[in-house]
């Protein structure tokens, strides 16, 4: 058993990665598998609960993957939630140590119903995304995770998870499951350069988020259209769109430009036309690598299935243990494998 401590993260299978899922979580992941234990999925439940084309979904799901080992993942850290029972077995568990009220004050929820609204014209809202956070809860759980590094906007989740954890604990006299902690990352946000007072989104549409994979034409093409001053009254303070192209600009790798930039901003001689062009090259310059990355992934893609399917199963076995003590310590009946 390894004595490091534990990392749980996850990402939904919608597509090709943007920035905001790179910068805002998936680098983290890359730079904690050298100190943490690291446990990293693709939660493919959690996209049914809007809206979906099951043959999308699939692709998809393996499309992120391959994305992720572009950008650094280790392969072994990997699996797909669909492929691990447990977690919905789990969730079912954990629905009954948390109570109505704590899900009908998640504001994701509200957030998320409103875009369900406007992509089904029934106006269909499953039942699955109000309860999505607690299958959240039991990815988390189920692997004993120390940490988990979010945004700013995932606390309330965590903080559900915590909840859930600490009744189940109450109700079976043991201090079972630890109560895992966040790591905020250090952008914990990334905004839309059409409209930096939104969250860089693929479901805001195409102008509101930016692919990792993007051609270089499509990269300096969004940030030249990058949104700087938005009309709001920032009485001497730095606009949401030039702060948000400072963060782009820093979370690149490009500190040297970045400190240069922010010294023209500071003495008030800095002209946005230079940091859009030093932002784009930044982008441009990751991009390269992980498209020369992801090429070697294409010629490849048999047998990186075969080593996610396995260590999908590997990652399975931590899952079973989890269950096994849960059930029993729940007065469940339980079956000694």
């Amino acid at each position: 058993m390894s004595s490091k401590k534990r990392i749980l993260s996850a990402i939904q299978p919608t597509g090709n990665m943007h920035f905001g899922n790179y910068f805002g979580a998936v680098q983290n992941w890359v730079r904690l598998q050298k100190e943490y234990e690291c446990v990293y999925g693709v939660v493919d439940y959690h996209a049914m609960s809007m809206p979906y084309n099951p043959k999308k979904l699939r692709e998809n799901t393996w499309n992120i993957l391959f994305n992720l080992i572009a950008v650094g993942v280790d392969i072994d850290n990997l699996f797909i939630q669909s492929l691990i029972p447990e977690h919905a077995e789990l969730s079912w568990i954990f629905n009954c140590f948390c109570s109505y009220g704590q899900l009908s004050r998640m504001t994701q929820f509200k957030d998320k119903s409103l875009q369900s609204k406007d992509k089904a014209s029934d106006e269909f809202i499953s039942a699955g995304l109000f309860g999505y956070p607690v299958l959240q809860a039991a990815d988390i759980l189920i692997y004993k995770a120390d940490f988990v590094p979010v945004g700013k906007d995932q606390e309330q989740h965590l903080e559900l998870t915590r909840n859930i954890a600490e009744r189940f604990n109450r109700q079976v006299g043991k201090e079972y499951f630890v109560l895992p902690e966040t790591l905020f990352t250090k952008i914990p946000k990334v905004m839309s350069t059409a409209d930096p007072t939104k969250k860089m989104s693929k479901s805001a549409g195409d102008k509101h988020h930016i692919t990792v994979f993007a051609e270089e034409a499509r990269i300096r093409k969004q940030i030249k259209s990058a949104v700087t001053d938005t009309g709001e009254n920032t009485e001497g303070k730095m606009s949401a769109g030039v702060e948000n192209l400072f963060s782009l600009l820093e979370a690149s790798g490009k500190t040297e430009a970045h400190n240069s930039l922010m010294d023209s901003y500071n003495s008030g001689s800095l002209k946005y036309s230079e940091l859009k062009e030093e932002v784009a090259n930044g982008l441009v310059d990751l991009s390269a690598v992980f498209k020369a990355r992801k090429g070697e992934i294409e010629g490849n893609k048999k047998e990186i299935k075969a080593q996610i399917k396995a260590s999908s199963a590997q990652i399975r076995k931590r899952a079973q243990q989890t269950v096994r003590e849960v059930k029993e310590l729940a007065g469940l009946a339980n079956v000694k494998f």
